[in-house]
């Protein structure tokens, strides 16, 4: 049997979305996306968890220090925190902030800060738009 020593940090950030797909006609953005395609948008209080694997380090006794993980996502939160993400999220000018977008870009975003570590490598991210809606992003 073999284990996988994971460790995982959950914060929470506030964001507006619009679901809108600028080649669709408005008539057929309502048709397929309801109330989530009204031109104000709406908002969610999202909790973000980063799930980060790796060896515990023996002088340590950690995978990552979490105040270091905490910055990095602190970091990345910069362009999603109290945010639209329509307008003020430069990812989001050319993709629809789905919750399943969101995950994706917040992936690669985490991915490329882990990366320059050494001591662990990403392997999950969750994010919940609601209580009972997540997305989990992960390689296979």
């Amino acid at each position: 049997m073999s284990f996988k020593n994971l460790i995982t940090k959950k914060v929470e950030f506030s964001a507006s979305h619009r679901y809108w797909n600028k080649n669709w006609s408005e008539e057929k953005n309502r048709e397929f996306y309801g109330k989530s395609s009204l031109p104000g948008g709406h908002g969610h209080n999202f909790t973000l968890e980063v799930t980060v694997e790796g060896e515990i380090n023996p002088e340590t006794g950690m995978i990552i220090n979490l105040f270091d993980l905490k910055r990095i996502i602190s970091s990345v939160l910069d362009d999603f925190d109290h945010k639209n993400l329509n307008e003020d999220n430069p990812h989001f000018q050319n993709l629809i902030p789905t919750t399943e977008n969101i995950a994706k870009v917040l992936w690669e975003m985490v991915e490329k800060k882990i990366l320059e570590r050494d001591d662990c490598n990403l392997h999950r991210i969750r994010v919940y738009e609601t209580d009972d809606l997540f997305v989990d992003y992960q390689k296979c």
